[in-house]
């Protein structure tokens, strides 16, 4: 045996008893920038109800999947993690969640024949704000987990401005006798509110994980 096949056979017996760590920062970090791209994408259909654009978030959902499910397996069969790995379950699914209903307020508005109103807007702007706050502090904990506590701050914020615009929605839809389209928004809103509901449950995980890691 050569002296240069030695220490490869070394490498790969190390490599079975202890296998390397994968990098969920990084994978984290990718998923939170899948979200804040379907996020951005939501605000220009609210913005111009344009169909095309829909069918790209609905693409995006595809994507989503296939990267949480890669998130998850590569979490089940990894030996070790250097976060809690119920903290990196919960992270990688409530990502996953927030593009989920992305894909179905505009699924269902295209169905419904629910065009995009002020509501619809605001609320997606603020899901946005909150998906870029998760993937600014998320990209942090590798290096500068502490100081992800503030982008977990600001998208609980967002959520909370969220759920403040879908209650003057509600309020201001219920006026009148147009029953139908009352029902209508009602789910569609319900979805947005969904969203952010998500994103604020990815911001608690965020918080989590910096508090064991400081």
């Amino acid at each position: 045996m050569s002296e240069d096949t030695q220490p490869s056979m070394l490498r790969r017996l190390l490599e079975r008893i202890f296998p390397k760590t994968p990098d969920f920062f990084a994978l984290l970090t990718e998923q939170c920038q899948h979200v804040t791209v379907t996020t951005g994408r939501l605000v220009e259909f609210m913005e111009s109800g344009d169909a095309a654009v829909g069918k790209l978030i609905r693409q995006d959902e595809h994507e989503a999947d296939r990267v949480k499910v890669r998130n998850l397996h590569t979490l089940n069969e990894s030996f070790s993690t250097p976060i809690d790995r119920e903290d990196l379950y919960r992270a990688i699914v409530n990502l996953d969640e927030v593009v989920n209903y992305c894909k179905t307020t505009v699924s269902e508005m295209e169905v419904l024949g629910v065009t995009p109103d002020k509501h619809c807007l605001e609320m997606a702007m603020h899901i946005k704000l909150g998906a870029d706050a998760l993937a600014l502090g998320y990209a942090k904990l590798a290096r500068q987990p502490a100081e992800a506590a503030a982008d977990a701050d600001a998208a609980r914020k967002a959520e909370r401005r969220v759920e403040k615009n879908y209650r003057r929605a509600l309020a201001e839809l219920f006026v009148g006798d147009n029953y139908l389209d009352m029902f209508k928004r009602r789910e569609i809103y319900r979805h947005l509110s969904n969203a952010a509901d998500r994103m604020a449950n990815c911001a608690n995980t965020l918080h989590d994980i910096v508090v064991k890691m400081s």
